[in-house]
């Protein structure tokens, strides 16, 4: 077996960074330790660092610095898969992550880093109210199981660290999501008045200002709030948009309208229409735009609005008269107009105002659909679902799909979203999205039937949403196709899903066309824990019993898998601490032994697989020989596997003349 061991932690996210930076500037590193002085250098800074020198624009708070050590502190948690409350385990693409989203993002950079396309976040706004996201800098493990057991802290304004505290939560969280964006990714973060100018500054510095996109204006309210004291009713949110790279990507907009194309005079340069020349500035201020232009066909000469003048040119007026691109009027009072190509548009597609339409909805129409799913009011102030659906359509497009993250889930409005845009437009988005266990309030009428925190309502809206989603398919399509029964059988060869979380293929391709690919309203549920495998305890042993604890402590490490955990936790952790995502397909392999391995990324019948995972006892190198058969890249046992050391050599030795690497648990 090789040194190289899993320890249970998350991705070292500065050991990464350090990484980048000695592979890009070797000569920058002295014994190992980052030389500053070098750096700067290399970069053109001459100037000796002076660390008094304070006199410079930063945006510092209390907390800040251990904010960002604690986005680089490794988490000792895994997730653990939840079957039984999943739908469609073993074939959806989407997650449900229960768990402190600050340790659900450490644990996700190996697999997802640099993986995710569109970010969507809707954190909670700070009104000083219940503030279950004041992290434990020492055990954040800790502070998640206080939440989980419903306590939770206050950050009120006399505290004299109401931003800051907000501040510090936000900070690592921000930081950890932008090492997932892809290069061409996008985040969209919805916040109100209280924080919008401190998360501007802390995004400005996490992902660069140079990579700010937008502010989006979201009416969020319907009627104005006659309550406050100063009349004043804030009727909107904002929604700040930050690219992973600005050259990278653009909002989609929205298609031109071509019907105002025409090609009337059958004009070999095609579709056409009539577009104003008028300019904007007076003979004063741009006396070059004041001219008139003279039609060479009747030689009328047609003055330019004194107040306007023309928009181009004498020079490039001359040309499109040249080119027969002016349309002159027939009435000598009338203004001349430009020929306008359609195959010369450079982009079909209009920009994004920052003024969101009102189509997105209101506030109280997040209430109404959420109501509807549960036929009462279980959530407090949702986005409405054509908002998120909007924001997706700017972030993505349903050719490429992607990855889009919710890691404040709340009522799974980005899920309900995702999965109604992919049944209109055809595209095969999937989702990912996180949310802390928060309790209900005991009195709320959620909690009152049955839904004991926010994540129950979530996944619960999943489900409801994606069989509701299903079953509008089926009306359509038998309004579409009623009576024409070959399709009929086709349909009923492929098979219906029984819970509807996937639609046949003929259903799709006929209702949303999307082909052979099936709409997925299926997700995995997986519940943030500590590692499968058992840390050794280091700490202090004093007494007369202090080698017969010594003894014990040994003998517990012998088998380091934790006693009440199932093989498929393990392989899950293995998968993420091996870069792999979590929806990759998990095969269980029995050998002719009878033991049996579990296969990862392996395809429907393929006979290879990424790697394999075994916990199995007793492992020979005959198993290893079947193993091989499967040409994984890597093999990883636990060292309980082997009866005894010769044993490992010998399966150890019997893989490596295969070419095929090992990885100890």
């Amino acid at each position: 077996m090789d040194n190289e061991k899993m320890d249970g932690l998350s991705m070292d996210i500065h050991a990464a960074e350090q990484d980048k930076l000695r592979e890009l500037f070797p000569q920058c590193f002295t014994e190992g330790q980052l030389d500053e002085r070098k750096f700067l250098q290399m970069l053109g800074v001459f100037n000796p660092i002076d660390e008094n020198d304070r006199e410079k624009y930063e945006f510092r708070w209390k907390g800040k610095q251990e904010a960002l050590a604690l986005a680089g502190k490794r988490s000792a948690g895994t997730l653990r898969p939840c079957m039984e409350e999943s739908v469609n385990f073993d074939t959806t693409q989407n997650l449900y992550i229960e768990g402190d989203n600050l340790e659900v993002l450490k644990i996700l950079q190996t697999a997802y880093f640099r993986k995710v396309k569109m970010i969507y976040i809707d954190p909670p706004y700070n009104t000083g109210n219940d503030f279950v996201y004041a992290d434990d800098f020492a055990d954040p493990l800790a502070r998640y199981r206080e939440v989980t057991q419903q306590t939770t802290k206050s950050n009120p304004e006399s505290m004299g660290r109401f931003h800051t505290n907000w501040l510090n939560m936000m900070y690592p969280r921000l930081r950890l999501a932008s090492n997932l964006l892809r290069d061409d990714g996008v985040i969209f973060i919805s916040i109100d008045d209280g924080e919008v100018h401190n998360l501007r500054k802390i995004c400005d510095e996490i992902f660069g200002e140079e990579n700010f996109v937008g502010d989006f204006i979201w009416k969020s309210r319907q009627i104005v709030d006659s309550r406050n004291k100063t009349g004043f009713s804030s009727d909107h949110e904002s929604i700040l948009v930050y690219a992973k790279r600005l050259t990278e990507i653009r909002l989609a907009g929205k298609p031109v309208d071509t019907s105002k194309y025409s090609n009337p005079d059958n004009d070999p340069r095609g579709p056409w229409m009539s577009n104003t020349m008028l300019g904007l500035a007076t003979a004063e201020q741009r006396p070059n735009l004041h001219y008139p232009i003279t039609n060479p066909k009747t030689g009328i000469e047609y003055p330019c609005n004194p107040d306007t003048g023309w928009r181009f040119s004498k020079e490039t007026m001359a040309q499109k008269n040249a080119e027969e691109r002016i349309l002159f009027p027939k009435n000598p009072n009338g203004r001349p107009r430009e020929k306008k190509f359609l195959n010369e548009l450079e982009n079909r597609m209009t920009g994004t105002s920052s003024v969101l339409p009102e189509s997105v909805g209101y506030t109280l129409h997040g209430t109404k659909e959420v109501t509807n799913i549960f036929n009462d009011k279980y959530f407090d102030f949702p986005k409405p679902v054509e908002l998120i659906k909007f924001l997706i359509n700017q972030g993505t497009n349903n050719e490429d799909g992607g990855i889009i993250l919710d890691f404040f889930s709340g009522s799974a409005t980005t899920a309900h979203a995702v999965t109604q845009l992919n049944a209109e437009d055809g595209g095969n988005r999937c989702f990912i999205c996180v949310q802390l266990p928060e309790g209900t309030d005991e009195k709320s009428v959620a909690f009152k039937a049955g839904y004991k925190n926010i994540c129950e309502i979530g996944k619960e809206r999943i489900r409801r949403a994606g069989a509701k989603i299903y079953e509008e398919g089926i009306e359509k399509w038998t309004e579409q196709y009623h009576g024409q029964q070959e399709l009929t059988e086709t349909v009923t060869e492929d098979g219906m899903i029984e819970s509807g979380a996937v639609f046949s293929s003929t259903l799709t391709k006929n209702v949303y066309g999307k082909g052979d690919k099936s709409l997925d309203t299926g997700f995995k549920v997986f519940k943030l824990d500590s590692s499968n495998l058992k840390m050794w305890d280091d700490t202090s042993i004093i007494g007369e019993n202090s080698l017969l604890e010594l003894e014990q402590r040994i003998y517990g490490m012998l088998d380091i898998i934790k006693p009440d955990r199932t093989n498929e936790d393990v392989v899950y952790e293995v998968m993420l601490k091996l870069g792999q995502q979590l929806t990759q397909p998990i095969m269980p392999i029995t050998l002719s032994s009878g033991r049996t391995v579990y296969g990862v990324g392996m395809g429907d019948g393929s006979t290879e697989v990424k790697f394999i995972v075994c916990l199995a006892y007793g492992i020979t190198p005959e198993d290893a020989d079947e193993m091989a058969e499967y040409a994984p890249g890597r093999i990883v046992f636990a060292d309980s596997c082997f009866d005894n050391s010769e044993q490992k050599s010998n399966v150890r030795l019997t893989l490596k003349d295969k070419g095929i690497s090992i990885k100890a648990l």
